[in-house]
């Protein structure tokens, strides 16, 4: 935050004018100088404008320039630590290593001794200040300039002369500082007031006088502060539209600066195209009937301003009474009750211990982006949850209705309970385990929100489940079956297995069925099964892009948890060539032949194609449900 522009009273051709000089850099620290300022002008005009908008600037401040490292901070207000850095550039007296000298020194020779508090309905911070030498004493006063300013009644000039404040300068100030808060800068004015102490010293501690302490006052300047938008966040809005999540910007400031800065951060949008904005004042919001006030919360960005604490709080409550899930952002004292009532409190990390302590979660950097960031990661941990769901939920149908559709067929023996076991440790466990670590895909923040009461498992993807599921089986079974009908045999043949003494020709028909024999189509249904369900591994990267969008290779984990079992199982059947035969043995299988392996991925591939067709049918149901629900 940096002041880029004051603003001055001067005569020009016996009018007397605002002039604006602009004010270079773009941090807190005090390089830059003031464009349009005269040499030494600080100390040349002591009684100028120009000193009264230092004295102001310095004395009117509770805040410090830091050094960390390579850059300057502030500790403090941001606006504060704007207004200690101009008057720095204002004084033009700087040495090496010295940020602050010129506050320094105005503090050796000027002593604050009572503060006039900002608060809301006046919109303004005053401090008594007394002269060590003179003995002078002086109210220096900042705020808000369209309230500020009805309580003064002169302005002084450049020149340090005095004007009386008429309706041509009243209305000049009003069209100055519209034009400012379209560019859009926050605007302060500064002033100052000549007192004796003593006359109120029975009102400092009453806040409820603190308006009528600060009247009479002299106008000295308006200073515009520019607070840019961080180069990320401009993107995270447009993410957040894209998310289906929307943006209600909650400020002080008058209507030009909010609604200027609404549209540079693109919540508003720079051209309405003859549709009225969405930009209400605080109190005229809230005079509108309940039902009015439901209706225009109910879509859309908005922005609220000169809003009252209460403002937020109520705008959340409405909200909640919407079915909306608001998350509230805040820092203040006063922002408190609203970060308490909303469904996700965020503090600022330097805001106050209150917000703090009434808040869900502490944003350290202060970053909105970073909230966009945590909304992206924990739709990436939900969809997440939902493939490690859909891969186990649909391998075990598989392996479930695999067993249960060779014993309804009267098949023999598909697989020992020993494979069983291997397909559930090996085969299921690392590659689910993977898909923990899948990254965000990139429409994952292309989606509406989902309904908070929607259970994980929709009855869709249930269906899911169960379709993939029944191929998985189908596939087993099928390159089961598919051996003893390449063999000669036929389906009835092979449901009568058991019986094949009483109906053979020969007994190499029954030897088909032996145990040594069954060990080849065993083996067969195990790689099938093993196969299928690390390919549907692979699939289940993304639970609704297909595979060609999304591929395996963003998800290192994924491809290390299919490789590695798939590598074992190729161990195990080649065990007898490694020098280990009584591995295969022990697990009752024996090495496929190339024409074995090629109809193991015949049986095994469509599984791909099934998942993208349900993927892409899944995404038609959804769009058509978010369709109903809008």
């Amino acid at each position: 935050m940096t002041v880029e522009s004051m603003l001055v009273m001067e005569s020009q051709n016996n009018t007397n004018m605002w002039t604006e000089l602009k004010v270079e850099g773009s941090s807190y620290y005090p390089i830059g100088k003031v464009n349009g300022l005269m040499e030494d002008e600080l100390n040349a005009c002591p009684s100028g404008a120009i000193a009264d908008i230092f004295a102001v600037s310095v004395g009117c401040n509770d805040a410090q320039l830091v050094k960390t490292s390579d850059e300057v901070s502030i500790i403090g207000e941001p606006t504060e630590g704007a207004l200690l850095t101009l008057a720095e550039k204002l004084a033009m007296k700087k040495e090496e290593g010295s940020l602050d000298r010129n506050r320094q020194r105005w503090l050796c020779d000027w002593k604050k001794y009572t503060t006039l508090d900002f608060d809301r309905k006046r919109k303004s911070m005053g401090v008594f200040c007394r002269n060590i030498h003179s003995g002078k004493e002086t109210l220096l006063v900042k705020g808000a300039p369209n309230l500020l300013f009805e309580r003064c009644t002169h302005v002084k000039l450049r020149s340090g002369s005095i004007c009386e404040i008429t309706d041509d300068i009243r209305d000049e100030f009003s069209s100055v500082i519209t034009s400012l808060s379209s560019r859009p800068l926050r605007c302060l004015l500064l002033a100052v007031k000549d007192v004796d102490f003593d006359q109120y010293a029975g009102d400092i501690h009453r806040p409820e006088m603190f308006e009528s302490i600060e009247t009479g006052l002299t106008a000295v300047g308006i200073v515009g502060i520019r607070d840019p938008p961080r180069k990320e966040a401009l993107e995270s809005i447009r993410l957040c539209g894209q998310a289906g999540i929307r943006i209600a910007m909650i400020t002080g400031d008058a209507k030009d600066t909010a609604v200027a800065i609404a549209k540079e951060l693109t919540i508003l949008p720079k051209d309405p195209m003859g549709t009225p904005l969405k930009a209400y004042e605080g109190k005229d919001f809230f005079s509108k009937s309940e039902n009015e006030q439901k209706s225009l919360l109910a879509s859309g960005n908005l922005v609220f301003y000169r809003t009252e604490p209460t403002d937020k709080q109520n705008i959340v409550k409405m909200l909640q009474s919407l079915g909306e899930v608001p998350a509230m952002t805040g820092d203040g004292v006063n922002d408190a009750p609203a970060l308490r009532q909303a469904n996700i409190g965020i503090a600022m990390g330097s805001g106050t211990e209150v917000a703090k302590e009434a808040a869900d979660m502490i944003l350290v950097d202060n970053s909105f982006s970073t909230i966009v960031k945590g909304v992206e990661e924990g739709r990436c941990i939900y969809a997440n949850m939902q493939a490690f769901i859909n891969f186990l939920i649909s391998c075990n149908i598989g392996e479930v209705f695999a067993v249960f559709f060779a014993s309804l067929f009267g098949f023999p023996s598909l697989l020992s309970s020993l494979q069983l076991l291997w397909v559930n440790l090996v085969t299921d466990g690392p590659p689910a385990t993977a898909l923990g670590y899948n990254p965000p895909d990139s429409e994952v923040m292309s989606r509406s929100p989902r309904d908070r009461n929607e259970e994980i498992i929709t009855p869709w993807l249930l269906t899911r489940y169960f379709i993939t599921g029944t191929y998985i089986a189908i596939s087993t079974v099928g390159i089961f079956a598919s051996y003893f009908l390449d063999s000669g045999l036929s389906f009835d043949e092979v449901r009568q297995w058991s019986t094949c003494a009483e109906w053979a020709s020969n007994d190499s028909i029954c030897l088909a069925f032996s145990q040594e024999s069954l060990s080849i189509p065993q083996t067969l249904a195990l790689s099938a099964l093993v196969t299928v369900e690390l390919l549907k591994a692979l699939s289940s990267v993304s639970v609704d892009t297909s595979i060609t969008k999304i591929g395996p290779q963003r998800n290192p984990a994924l491809l290390l948890g299919v490789v590695i079992p798939f590598v074992i199982h190729l161990g195990i059947l080649y065990s007898g060539k490694l020098g280990v035969p009584s591995i295969a043995s022990s697990f009752g299988v024996v090495p496929l032949s190339v024409e074995q392996w090629i109809s193991v991925f015949l049986w095994s591939l469509p599984i791909l194609l099934i998942d993208d067709i349900l993927k892409a049918y899944g995404k038609t149901i959804n769009k058509n449900s978010h369709i109903a629900n809008q």
